[in-house]
Formats: C-alpha cells, sequence, structure tokens
C-alpha cells in the first residue's frame, strides 16, 4: 500500500513552476483569474504538476463561510487542468481576497505501509467495520517515532493520486462537460501554520479532475 504524501518544504518563489500551495497561478495565455458567484474573485490555493500537466485550485475567501466552497457544483471553487507548456504568470485582482500569505513549497514523500502491521490504529477507530484509510494511516504515521502518540503531522500538505479519504461514493463529483465521474486527484490539507494555512473550515479539501474534458471540481469533508 502506497501513498504519495506532500510534505512542506519551506518557502518558493511566488511564480515557480514546483509543486506548491499559495504564490501566483501559472496558466496559458489569455487565462483570466476565475471568479465567484459572489462577485469578488477567488483565492489561489495550489500549484500541483501532475503527469499530464498542472492542476490549479482556487477557492472563495471574500466571506469565509458565506460561500460554499465546500460543494463541487458551486461557482465558489474552480480547479483547471493546464497543460504543462508555455504557462505564465496570471494578472493578479487589484481587490478580493486572491493570495495566500505566503508560498509553501511542496516535495512529494511516498509512504509504504502495510496495514496488518499498524497496530495502534485500529485499536483508537471508534468503527471496527471500517478498514483503514491508506492517506489516514500514512498521515498519522509521519515522522512518528516508535511508542509516540503523534508525529509532525502538519507537515502534511495532503496527498497525490490514490483514492479519497473516506469520502461516501456519492459524493464523487460528475463532469459538467460530459456527466463521467470525475478522478480523484490530491488531498489538501489546511496547511502547517495558521499564517500559511489554506483556510478549508478544518476540514480535509478534494481535488477531482476530468482527464478528457481538462475539467476539475473541488469539495471537503
Amino acid at each position: 500500500m502506497q501513498t504519495t504524501l506532500m510534505i512542506y518544504d519551506g518557502t518558493a518563489p511566488a511564480d515557480s513552476d514546483v509543486p506548491r500551495t499559495g504564490g501566483v497561478p501559472l496558466a496559458p495565455a489569455g487565462f483570466t483569474w476565475p471568479m465567484c458567484g459572489c462577485g469578488g474573485p477567488l483565492q489561489f490555493f495550489a500549484h500541483l504538476p501532475v503527469e499530464d500537466g498542472v492542476l490549479s485550485v482556487f477557492v472563495c475567501q471574500n466571506d469565509p463561510g458565506a460561500c460554499e466552497f465546500w460543494d463541487a457544483t458551486s461557482s465558489a471553487n474552480r480547479v483547471h487542468l493546464f497543460p504543462r507548456e508555455e504557462l505564465q504568470p496570471v494578472a493578479v485582482p487589484e481587490t478580493g481576497v486572491t493570495l495566500l500569505p505566503v508560498t509553501s513549497a511542496i516535495r512529494n514523500h511516498v509512504v509504504t505501509l502495510d496495514p496488518e502491521e499498524v497496530d495502534d490504529h485500529d485499536d483508537d477507530d471508534d468503527d471496527d467495520d471500517l478498514a483503514p484509510d491508506p492517506y489516514d494511516l500514512a498521515r498519522s504515521g509521519w515522522k512518528r517515532e516508535p511508542e509516540e502518540r503523534f508525529g509532525k503531522q502538519r507537515e502534511v500538505l495532503g496527498s497525490l493520486g490514490g483514492s479519497p479519504s473516506y469520502l461516501e461514493d456519492d459524493r464523487v463529483p460528475a463532469c459538467r462537460s460530459c456527466t463521467r465521474s470525475m478522478e480523484f486527484a490530491a488531498h489538501l490539507e489546511e496547511g502547517i501554520s495558521a499564517r500559511t494555512a489554506m483556510n478549508l473550515g478544518g476540514q480535509l479539501g478534494y481535488v477531482f479532475v476530468c482527464r478528457a474534458c481538462r475539467e476539475g471540481a473541488f469539495l471537503t469533508d
């Protein structure tokens, strides 16, 4: 069982083409900053290079809690899958909540776990019918020493690929263009500190993508 964790790796230049949260989005020429149904610009959350392009995640933070950024069908979030070539920094709107205060670099770290060897996870689980979740196991064990209850979990900014952690099947979004179920692409965590954090309402974020239509969706649990 392998999980690719996204680990905080210090700061990064705001317009760098590296995996990061925050900074300025990179997009093809002609791309305009996405707007929320409330009339304000969305905040840029993450630049995630993947095998077939770059995922760019935007979420409304103009009036947190007022717009339904947690809903995949809401206008309060947007996910784009851009081709990797000829990307350039996007002009940032002059008003609205658009950028995170800090650009956080990400490094990918593959964790291999055997659920049979995890002694304490099932003992702490309130529901014995739930199978151990790969992302939950990898995150909870990150930098944890033997007999230590907690590790440095705030360093984990999410994961790439795999399956959505404990998300019910009926919440998997459908592509607005082709109506097929989207493919899970990434988890997003709020961040290592209040200063660098994405505001997800204390929840785990899920990024989905339709690779055929190059469209995405975002929701929280």
